[in-house]
């Protein structure tokens, strides 16, 4: 059940709240999908106790560092309540705070519902009206099309090609390296 008090954002058919302690098998069976793992780690899980004692505890200290502003928030749909994944709007661990990065994951049945833009454009309205970010940029792999889809219906600008770290050398693609999108406060008030 959602509480209105851990409500981060709304849309019109999803919720976002923060993830508790509680939370872990959620990640777990997120992460256990080959589809969903598909351009991160080549489709291979994340190993439980990874996320159980680190990533989790990562995620609720965001909280606190960011003053709840920003992190990484679960989301579930307004009809039914079911768990579709997460989202996050975060900086870089020791990045400039008015800048953050625009991200999700979502489980397979959440796929082709336009969710991840919904969502994504909720996200950037508060980043930019609500919390005076100056820049918004989402990273993802050349050949991942639904994400990138998502990036261009936002009106993020292709802005930089990446090479592919050392760690994701096995994903599908990834010879064809990376690409960031973004979007200043700017850009976006000019598209409203």
């Amino acid at each position: 059940m959602i509480h209105a008090v851990d409500t981060y954002l709304d849309t019109e058919r999803l919720t976002l709240r923060r993830f508790t302690a509680d939370d872990a098998d959620l990640l777990i069976e997120l992460d256990s999908d080959p589809a969903v793992m598909r351009y991160l780690t080549g489709g291979s899980s994340t190993a439980p106790e990874i996320v159980r004692e680190r990533h989790l505890p990562n995620i609720i200290a965001g909280y606190e560092k960011w003053h709840g502003d920003l992190g990484l928030f679960a989301a579930y749909e307004k009809d039914g309540g079911a768990f579709i994944g997460w989202f996050c709007l975060r900086p870089e661990p020791e990045g400039p705070l008015d800048e953050a990065e625009l991200g999700y994951r979502l489980r397979q049945a959440a796929w082709g519902k336009g969710y991840a833009t919904e969502v994504s454009r909720a996200l950037l309205g508060k980043a930019f009206a609500g919390l005076g970010l100056r820049m918004v940029w989402a990273e993802t792999m050349t050949v991942n099309r639904g994400s990138r889809n998502v990036m261009e219906k936002l009106e993020m600008t292709l802005a930089d090609t990446l090479s592919t770290p050392p760690d994701m050398q096995m994903v599908e693609g990834a010879e064809h390296g990376g690409v960031r999108y973004e979007i200043t406060k700017e850009q976006w008030e000019q598209r409203q």
